[in-house]
Parts: structure tokens; C-alpha cells; sequence
């Protein structure tokens, strides 16, 4: 991975949210983690921090821990608090969509940075920044796990360079003929009809609108298959009613 983005989490005190922290960046094609400070200074090694990080302990293998704030930012161009607590003064606020997008095509060596767990930011470490980053949140109740954080704005800072193409996870649907599509709706029509459902007589337009419902559906070949199959049961199951010959039975031959 070879992105230039840093994650910077100052004085994380839970070692699962550092993990966790690993497993949101990573997930998003982000691999630099730094610490300012933790609580301990084994936690991206506890075992706590190892089950979170899920397959993202390469990340927390490879992660410093700093003494500062200044020594965390050191060769990055651009950095972002995160804080949710309004300031009087300090860098400006903005909703991370937004201003990422904007910020993209400078292509900075962008830092992120998160605050403790139970305070957020110090107003010192906030103003060594550029922007403040709020993400917006039901005002009622807008408290944030630390790592939620870091997958929020590892996304939209994603998203704000392309993105990741989505891959398929179902095989595509081949399109049935025409033709099947047609063979399937005169197969109905005779049912139809056997039933009672349809009155040959008096057909309104129950077929054309089934037609349009068939086609409105874009089937696919196993779902005529289906339809056809249905059909057929119903053919099989039910009894002929006076005047309507069973599918595929012969005239009667007159005397």
C-alpha cells in the first residue's frame, strides 16, 4: 500500500479501538498508523487490539508511537481534526464529504486525527491543524466510538479519491428470448383459461397487461423456466373445464 494517508489516534486508551481503528483503515486501502501516547505502550500488541484488527494486524504491526502531536504529523502536508465539542477559536469547521472531495485533486500527504475516547481533542493538538472535521450526526445523540470514526472519514476520504469499484457477488442474468418470453404468455393464456381466470370470450386486456408485466421484469432464461414450469403444474393439476381441451390433447374426431 503505498498511499501516503496517516491515521493519528492521540492517547487512545482502549486497545480494541485500536485495533478496530486498523481494520477501518485497512479496509479502505489505508495502511499508516500512528499513536500519540496510549495509555500503554503495548496496546496495538494486546490481544484485544489483535482480535479487532480482524486480518488487519499488518497494520498494527507497522504502527509508531510518538510523543507529540508535532512528531506524529512530521512529512505530512495537510492535517484534519476531528472533534465534535464547539471551540471559539481554532482551524475551521467543515462536514468531511464536502471538504474532502475539495481537498482531493491537491493530492496532500494527508494526516487524520482522532482525540481520546472520553475527552476528543485538546484544544493545542486542534490548532496544529488545518480544518476541524465534524461529522454530522443526529444532534440529539451524536457520541461516536473512536474507531467509527476513523471508518467514516477513512471512506469519505476514499471516496473523495475515486473510490473502489464494487465487485459482483452474483453471477449476471442471461436475458431470456423474446421468443421464450412470448411462448411463456400463450403457455399462461391456455391455463388461464382452463381455470376460469380467463374468459376467451371477454378477454379485456388481462394479456396484454401481463405481457407488459413480463416485460417490465427483464426475465431472465431460468426465470421462464420457472414461469413455465408453474404453468405447467397448474395445467397438470387442474381438471378441464367443459368446452376447453387439456393442453396438448387431441379433438374430438366427429362421427
Amino acid at each position: 500500500m503505498s498511499d501516503p494517508t496517516r491515521f493519528v489516534l492521540v492517547q487512545t486508551s482502549h486497545a480494541g479501538n485500536v485495533g478496530a481503528a486498523a481494520r477501518a483503515i485497512k479496509v479502505m486501502g489505508f495502511a499508516e498508523l500512528v499513536l500519540v501516547r496510549p495509555r500503554f505502550a503495548d496496546i496495538a500488541q494486546r490481544e484485544e487490539a489483535r482480535a479487532m484488527a480482524s486480518g488487519a494486524t499488518d497494520v498494527l504491526e507497522r504502527a509508531r508511537i510518538v510523543d507529540t502531536l508535532g512528531q506524529a504529523l512530521a512529512g505530512c502536508t495537510h492535517a484534519c481534526a476531528t472533534a465534535m465539542t464547539p471551540r471559539d477559536f481554532g482551524p475551521p469547521t467543515h462536514a468531511p464529504r464536502p471538504y474532502l472531495e475539495r481537498l482531493a485533486p491537491q493530492a496532500p500527504r494527508l494526516a487524520l486525527v482522532f482525540g481520546p475516547e472520553r475527552t476528543g481533542l485538546a484544544n493545542e493538538d486542534v490548532y496544529r491543524c488545518h480544518a476541524c472535521l465534524s461529522i454530522p450526526t443526529d444532534p440529539a445523540y451524536g457520541s461516536l466510538n473512536l474507531a467509527q470514526a476513523v471508518q467514516l472519514l477513512a471512506y469519505e476520504w476514499r471516496q473523495a479519491q475515486g473510490g473502489f469499484p464494487v465487485q459482483p457477488r452474483t453471477a449476471p442474468t442471461v436475458a431470456a428470448d423474446l421468443a421464450a418470453v412470448q411462448g411463456t404468455l400463450a403457455h399462461w393464456e391456455e391455463v388461464l383459461v382452463k381455470i376460469g381466470f380467463l374468459n376467451p370470450a371477454a378477454p379485456k386486456k388481462l394479456m396484454p397487461r401481463l405481457q407488459q408485466l413480463l416485460l417490465r421484469a427483464q426475465l431472465g432464461t431460468q426465470e421462464v423456466h420457472i414461469l413455465r414450469g408453474i404453468a405447467r403444474a397448474v395445467d397438470d393439476a387442474a381438471p378441464p373445464r367443459p368446452g376447453h381441451a387439456a393442453r396438448g390433447a387431441k379433438p374430438p374426431v366427429p362421427d
